[in-house]
C-alpha cells in the first residue's frame, strides 16, 4: 500500500508540488495562529494520506531545515517547517518528528507535543531535551551517529584549523599584512607537539588520524577503551592512553589540550581552574564540542595571567556568542560560529538521515540511521 502511495503522490506531484513547496517555504508571520490542526492530501481518486509533518526548531543553522526540505521535496506528503524558538511551544503539538538544534525542551514543552514520535539532533549532542521527560510522554529521543555522515571528519578538520591558528598567531598575521610587514610574527608548528584528545570519541579518533602525519604526540583519555569494536586500529594511532581519572595528570604533558567530550551532567564544567592550573603553562586549549564542558572564569582568568598560551573554541558559553565579550579582545583567542560538523558533505547526508527517517515514520516502518537513547 505504501509503494502504491508514494507511485501515486510521484504522479500527482506537478499538481500538488508547488503548493506543497510552496507551504513549507514561507510561512506567514503568525506562524502558530495560521496552522491547521488537521491536513490531508489526495493522492489518487479516492484514498487519502495524512501528511507527517517535521519541525526544525528556530532559524540558526539553516542549512539544516534547507538540505532536508531538498532531500524531501519529491514526496508531497512530508512538510518541513523551520519555527521561531518563542512558537515552538504553540506549535509543537501538530508536529510528528522535531529537530532540536539549539532549542531547549523541557518536560513542559514536551507534555504538549501530542502527536510527537520522535525527537531528534542534528547532530549528536542532546544536551538540550530532558530525555526522562520525553520518555514519560512515550517520545524516542535519537542522535544521528557522527562516524557515518562525515561530521566527525568535519569537527577533526576544524580542530586542526584552530590549532594551526593558533600557532601561526593568526591574529597578528592580519595585523602584520594591515601594517605591510614582512616575515613576522614567527610562529610555531605542529611537529613535535604532544596533544591531548580529551574525550575519545569519534571525532576525537578522527582527530588522531588527521593528527599522525603532522608528527605529534598523541594522548587521550576516555572512559572505556574497551568499547570500540576495530579497537586494535583507534588504539594504535594514540601513543598514550589514560582513564577519565587521569585528565588532570594528561593535562600536564600535552602542549595542546583539545576538549571533544560529550556534554551531560558529569562533564558540565569539566575543564575548570584545576585543570586549567593542571596545563603546561604556554599550553593551548581548543574545545570543539560544547560550549558548556568549559568554566568560563577559569579559562579567561588563565589567559589574562599568561598561563594559557591560547585559546580556540567553535562552541561557546552561550550562543550566539556576544561578539563584545571580553574574552575575544584578547589577541590569542580565536572563535568561529559553530561550525566544526557544518560543511556541505555532512550537512547533505545528515538531510539523508532525517528526511529517511521521516519517510520511515510517514510508512510506520523501523527507524534507521540513527542511535536512540531511551
Amino acid at each position: 500500500m505504501y509503494c502504491q502511495h508514494l507511485r501515486r503522490a510521484f504522479l500527482n506531484s506537478t499538481r500538488t508540488g508547488a503548493a506543497a513547496d510552496s507551504r513549507r517555504r514561507f510561512l506567514p508571520r503568525n506562524f502558530s495562529d495560521s496552522l491547521p490542526k488537521e491536513e490531508s492530501i489526495m493522492v489518487g481518486e479516492s484514498e487519502k494520506t495524512e501528511i507527517t509533518r517535521v519541525l526544525f526548531c528556530g532559524p540558526y543553522f539553516p542549512a539544516s531545515h534547507n538540505y532536508t526540505r531538498d532531500y524531501l521535496a519529491k514526496y508531497p506528503f512530508i512538510q518541513v517547517d523551520d519555527v521561531p524558538l518563542s512558537e515552538v511551544p504553540d506549535v509543537i503539538a501538530n508536529y510528528h518528528l522535531c529537530v532540536v538544534k539549539n532549542m531547549r525542551l523541557d518536560s513542559n514543552v514536551l507534555s504538549r507535543a501530542n502527536r510527537m514520535k520522535l525527537v531528534m539532533q542534528y547532530g549528536v549532542g542532546l544536551e538540550g531535551v530532558d530525555i526522562d521527560a520525553a520518555t514519560k510522554c512515550g517520545i524516542k529521543v535519537a542522535r544521528i551517529p557522527s562516524d557515518v555522515t562525515g561530521n566527525a571528519t568535519s569537527c577533526a578538520e576544524m580542530s586542526i584549523y584552530l590549532m594551526l591558528g593558533l600557532l601561526r598567531k593568526q591574529h597578528e598575521l592580519e595585523t602584520a599584512v594591515q601594517q605591510k610587514k614582512l616575515g613576522e610574527p614567527i610562529g610555531d608548528t605542529l611537529f613535535g607537539k604532544t596533544v591531548f584528545i580529551l574525550g575519545y570519541g569519534n571525532i576525537g579518533i578522527e582527530l588522531a588520524k588527521r593528527l599522525k602525519p603532522f608528527g605529534v604526540r598523541i594522548i587521550a583519555t576516555k572512559r572505556s577503551w574497551a568499547l570500540h569494536s576495530n579497537g586494535g586500529i583507534v588504539h594504535d594511532l594514540v601513543d598514550e592512553k589514560g582513564s577519565h581519572e587521569e585528565i588532570h595528570e594528561f593535562a600536564g604533558k600535552a602542549d595542546i589540550v583539545v576538549c571533544c567530550l560529550c556534554m551531560n551532567k558529569e562533564t558540565v564544567g569539566i575543564v575548570n581552574n584545576l585543570f586549567v592550573s593542571s596545563m603546561r603553562k604556554g599550553s593551548l586549549l581548543l574545545n570543539i564540542a560544547r560550549g558548556g564542558l568549559l568554566d568560563y572564569s577559569a579559562v579567561f582568568d588563565h589567559l589574562k595571567s599568561g598561563h594559557l598560551g591560547g585559546l580556540g573554541i567553535d562552541v561557546a558559553w552561550t550562543e550566539p556568542f556576544d561578539p563584545n565579550d571580553p574574552i575575544l579582545k584578547l589577541n590569542n583567542v580565536i572563535i568561529t560560529p559553530h561550525v566544526a560538523g557544518v560543511t556541505e558533505h555532512s550537512y547533505r547526508s545528515m538531510a539523508k538521515v532525517v528526511g529517511d527517517v521521516a519517510l520511515q515514520l510517514h510508512a510506520g516502518d523501523p527507524l534507521t540511521g540513527i542511535e536512540c537513547v531511551n
